[in-house]
Formats: structure tokens, sequence, C-alpha cells
């Protein structure tokens, strides 16, 4: 292997030990050593990847989010046309992806609040393209202002995490077609 793709290695090697170890014991029971350990990689080639835990844990949560930026857009572009379809097939498809895996979602709810303030800017660009996905399907809404639509949205994408974190640290988790369910009503009641 080429220093480059060495270097690919160790990441990708960090990033998946980061994955596990960031969504079990949590971000601030996971030490540097505890990762490199892991990943089976020295000290100093950590710091070879990434700047400390911070910027490990902002690589794993940006790529969470994209991956499922990605699937709730295929989803609403596979959906019926009408609002309503597209808007229940993207909530289906953010909630179903999400808990596909259990670490997916501690990290992207739980974890990256626990992980401080360097990651808040992270956070809310995720928070500000899932809005974003609401508001383009949504087009106008009648009699609803833009900057109502926009704030509404915010709040939905909202409560879409407060549903999370309380199916992540659940001891009894409540069904997934509830929570659709539970997020979908709201939406309508919102914008309906």
């Amino acid at each position: 292997m080429t220093a480059e793709q060495r270097l690919a290695d160790r990441k990708e090697r960090l990033m998946s030990a980061a994955y596990t170890l960031f969504a079990g014991p949590g971000f601030n029971a996971t030490t540097i050593e505890r990762l490199c350990a892991a990943a089976r990689i020295s000290n100093r080639a950590f710091y070879e990847c990434f700047t400390g835990r911070e910027d490990l844990m902002r690589a794993v949560y940006d790529r969470c989010v994209e991956e499922t930026l990605l699937a709730v857009s295929k989803a609403i572009g596979e959906a019926p046309p009408d609002t309503d379809s597209r808007i229940r097939a993207g909530i289906a498809e953010y909630i179903n992806f999400v808990t596909r895996d259990r670490r997916r979602a501690k990290i992207m709810h739980l974890e990256v609040r626990r992980a401080g303030d360097i990651l808040t800017p992270h956070r809310q660009r995720a928070v500000t393209g899932f809005t974003q996905i609401i508001e383009e399907n949504l087009g106008e809404v009648p009699g609803e202002p833009g900057g109502r639509l926009h704030l509404l949205s915010l709040a939905l994408v909202g409560a879409i995490q407060e549903l999370l974190i309380e199916w992540v640290l659940a001891d009894v988790k409540p069904p997934l077609d509830g929570l659709i369910d539970t997020a979908v009503h709201i939406f309508r009641r919102s914008f309906g």
C-alpha cells in the first residue's frame, strides 16, 4: 500500500472503531487509547488521521448524516407525487434508516450532544439539511408565510429527534410504526 492508502485505511479503521465505541460506552467514556486499541493502530497514527476525539466524532457524525440524507431523499423521490405520501415516505425512511443500526441512532441523537459545543455547528447543519427537505417537499402551504413554514419544519425535525432519543434510551423500545405514526400526526396537525 502507498502511504496515502495506509492513511486512508487507518482513518477508516478509526471511524469503524469510533462508530462502535461512541455508541457503546459513549463519547465521554471512549479514550483515544481505547480507540487506537480497537482500530489496531498506535496513538501517534491516530494524530496523523484526526486532531482529537471531537474531530473523529465529527467525521463519524457527518457520515451518518450524509447517509441518512441520501436515504431520505431517495425515499421521497420514489414516493407518489402527493405531498402527504412524500412526507410519510421521508419520515418513515428517516426513522427506519436511523434505527436500523442502533449505533447510528445513538450517535446522531445523543452522543453528538455529549461531544460538546465543538460539534454544534455540524449538528445545526444536519438540522438545516433535514428542515430543507421538509420545506422543499411542502412547497407553499396556503395561509402559511415562509417564515412560519421554516419554523414548523424545524419543530418537526426536533420532534422526530426527541422520539428517537426516547427509542434509544427506553428499556422497552416503542414500536417504530408508533414513532412514524406520531411524527406523521404531528406533521399533519402542524401543516394540515
